[in-house]
């Protein structure tokens, strides 16, 4: 049984109304661009929040209900001085500075306290010096993010005042805000460094500019449709702010990858002579179809992660899915129309040497770097095989001893004002002022038992010197909910924080509380952050069973075969698990860290690992069917495994090696950006791909295949009935004699 769509004849329709389908895209494109301005704003969150009910999350929910409505961004401005804060000129700074805040009115800042007036001890450092002002945003916490400009504008202003004073400010909302703008700015530069190097390799590739600039054309299109249907999906459902970043790395790569496959295909079956038309029909009913199921696999893997229900996930894994989709789209409609358009101009503004070389190059004869390659490693399988395997798996040795977090506000760029304010919060107050450690009761509060419990929890984290002092007992006016806040000094992303909120829940709540008719949920940042970790924990089993389960499934269709779809999934794991273990030698053991500029962190991003896998399988099998798809093509027409292994090794091995290179240029761009999230994640996609590039594609593929033989094709007859969807149409090519089965 066969499938009836066919890639070549939408290859055909697109090439026969070229103005069309070109118009349509460029509507899109227009309408995209519309859509981002007008709307892409009001989606975006620095927040990440859970789509199930974790403990921090049930507590959350139980306070916007009952206690204080929506959660606020709690914020303090600290301010230093050269003299103690008894001074009348050090109160009349900070006095007027409070009332400014408060100048802003209700709609934008709900409180703001200082020392003078509460008397507070804690809002001054141990040797009188400096002075923070707490200040609670009005509205929710994107209303926060909207309106702390105005107080940061407050806070410059008088750090630029001379008086020997500085000031800064540090919380929830500042502290988004900076992490959004890092953001920004790495999403720049890594387009500004990796952009040019990616046309550079398409021109060595292609040998000609006018071929070169085609798929940068098609990626920056794909971009701008999937950005678009963020904007507009937004509407119902927030997106975290690094989708921008997660869509323009991700349609830089696999956009470029897939019409640098397509236009290849198609100049080298103008080379054997085809007319343009024909030429399009086979490109797009070879190179074009192994695409679309390249680009399924790639969406089956980000499938996975919409299992987690976590926002960082669901948003990030949805605007990669809309970028793959929208490339494979263009790659099979656009592309397609611009190459009947342009025809063979699209070898035009060749490049000396180049050009000659890919023009003399014959990849039905045998010979040439790559053949030499496929050759030498299938002489040697099994060394090839025992020596390739055993490097990677050595690489991934470092994952076992992965420690999970996220990103502080400490691992910002110095030059933020933010993280220089936390920093002294951290050390000179206690800083959960901004971010407490919060225990809400629900029950009688004012009943003996409750009410005791409560006194017993106080003295217990009393004695704990990761927590500072309790703030006041705040309880609603039906006397049946409970908040007791506990300052919480450390970094809420850090380790300390996180022992400590997992001391609270299972040692001194449980003490406390035992036997008493009261429900506890300990929530706050910390705690938040804490339950991420164990969520994504949770449900990385079912992620791997459903990526690898339909990947399995897709790829046995694709190629009928059960050997291929297995080693596949074998060689992609060594490689993902290789891109782990340097991830944590490199920055959490700190090993050549300062070489690459990164910052050596005490944990790794805890959505890191299970994110990497999803995208470096997906973006894994894009190869690997390539190359299969050429493998199986001549393997069709020859019936001999050894030769078929090398003629899909030599005549994919340039395309391959510039997609990797490409891929290598974009996510290496991302990594060296000051974000250690973006460092993280570009590192370890780089080296994924180039490892995958090398190491699997040009060993192990080749040396496990010749081991395998005409095993690799292997489908049980009990199977027989599946669909036939394989990934390369039958282009007819001539074989060179002597390659025939024997």
């Amino acid at each position: 049984m066969a499938i009836g769509f066919s890639t070549r004849s939408l290859a055909q329709a697109s090439a026969r109304r070229p103005w069309t389908v070109i118009g349509l895209w460029v509507v899109g494109f227009v309408v995209s661009m519309a859509l981002i301005g007008s709307l892409l704003s009001d989606v975006l969150t620095t927040q990440a929040e859970f789509t199930n009910q974790p403990e921090s999350k049930r507590g959350l929910d139980l306070l916007e209900a009952r206690l204080r409505g929506p959660q606020k961004a709690n914020e303090a401005i600290i301010v230093v001085g050269q003299i103690n804060v008894s001074e009348s000129a050090f109160r009349s700074r900070v006095e007027g500075l409070a009332a400014e805040v408060r100048a802003l009115g209700s709609a934008v800042v709900e409180s703001a306290t200082t020392f003078y007036e509460t008397q507070d001890a804690t809002l001054v450092s141990a040797d009188g010096m400096a002075t923070i002002i707490p200040i609670v945003m009005a509205g929710d916490l994107d209303t926060a993010s909207d309106n702390i400009a105005a107080v940061v504008h407050l806070v410059e202003a008088a750090q630029a005042e001379a008086g020997g004073f500085e000031v800064f400010i540090s919380g929830i909302a500042t502290v988004g805000n900076d992490f959004t703008e890092a953001a920004d700015s790495d999403l720049q530069r890594a387009e500004f460094r990796a952009l040019p190097i990616a046309l550079l390799i398409l021109v060595l590739v292609f040998g000609a500019l006018v071929a070169a600039i085609a798929p940068m054309i098609l990626a920056f299109v794909a971009i701008a449709v999937a950005v678009a249907l963020v904007a507009v999906v937004g509407q119902v459902f927030e997106f975290s702010f690094f989708v921008v970043n997660m869509i323009t790395m991700m349609g830089l790569a696999v956009g470029i990858d897939y019409s640098l496959f397509v236009v290849s295909r198609f100049r080298e079956e103008r080379t054997r002579g085809r007319a343009v038309p024909e030429a399009i029909a086979v490109a797009g009913g070879t190179a074009g179809r192994a695409v679309l199921f390249s680009g399924l696999t790639v969406v089956i893997a980000l499938l996975g992660l919409l299992f987690v229900p976590h926002t960082i996930f669901q948003s990030l894994a949805s605007g990669a899915i809309f970028v793959v989709l929208a490339a494979v789209a263009a790659s099979l409609t656009l592309l397609p129309a611009i190459l009947s358009l342009v025809g063979d101009r699209v070898n035009r503004l060749k490049v000396p040497f180049v050009q000659q070389a890919q023009e003399s190059y014959d990849e039905q004869a045998a010979g040439g770097f790559w053949d030499r390659v496929a050759r030498t490693v299938m002489r040697r399988p099994v060394v090839s095989v025992v020596v390739a395997a055993g490097f990677l798996a050595a690489a991934s040795i470092p994952y076992f001893s992965i420690d999970l977090g996220t990103s502080g506000v400490s691992t910002l760029p110095e030059s933020f004002r933010s993280r220089q304010g936390f920093l002294i919060l951290e050390s000179s107050f206690d800083g959960g002022q901004v971010n407490p450690a919060e225990v809400v009761i629900d029950g009688d509060i004012g009943s003996a038992p409750v009410s005791g419990a409560i006194d017993a929890l106080t003295r217990l984290v009393s004695q704990d010197g990761d927590f500072g002092p309790a703030r006041p007992l705040e309880v609603n006016q039906s006397g049946d909910l409970g908040l007791l806040a506990f300052q919480l000094p450390a970094d809420p992303a850090s380790d300390e924080a996180g022992n400590a909120i997992d001391r609270l829940r299972s040692s001194y709540v449980p003490q406390a509380f035992g036997g008493v008719d009261a429900d506890v949920a300990v929530t706050g940042l910390a705690a938040t952050n804490l339950d991420s970790y164990d969520l994504t924990a949770s449900r990385t089993p079912f992620v791997f069973a459903f990526v690898l389960g339909l990947s399995f499934l897709l790829l046995m269709l694709v190629f009928r075969s059960i050997v291929v779809p297995a080693k596949a999934i074998v060689l992609n794991l060594l490689s993902v698990g290789a891109a782990y273990g340097l991830i944590v030698l490199v920055f959490q053991k700190g090993f050549l860290n300062e070489v690459f500029g990164f910052q050596q962190v005490e944990s790794i991003e805890f959505w890191l690992p299970l994110f990497l896998f999803a995208i470096l399988f997906g973006l894994s099998m894009d190869y690997h069917v390539f190359l299969l798809s050429r493998i199986r093509e001549r393997f069709d027409q020859t019936g001999n495994n050894t030769e078929a292994v090398a003629f899909g090794v030599r005549s994919t091995g340039r395309l391959i090696t510039g997609a990797a290179l490409i891929m290598v240029a974009v996510f290496g761009g991302f990594a060296m950006g000051d974000l250690v999230m973006m460092q993280q994640m570009g590192f370890g996609l780089a080296v994924a791909i180039f490892l995958d590039a090398t190491v699997i594609r040009s060993v192990l593929v080749p040396a496990s295949m010749k081991l395998l033989g005409d095993r690799n094709w292997y489908l049980p007859p009990v199977l027989s009935w599946l669909p036939r969807l394989g990934a390369e149409e039958q282009a007819s090519a001539p074989v060179p004699e002597g390659q025939a089965a024997q």
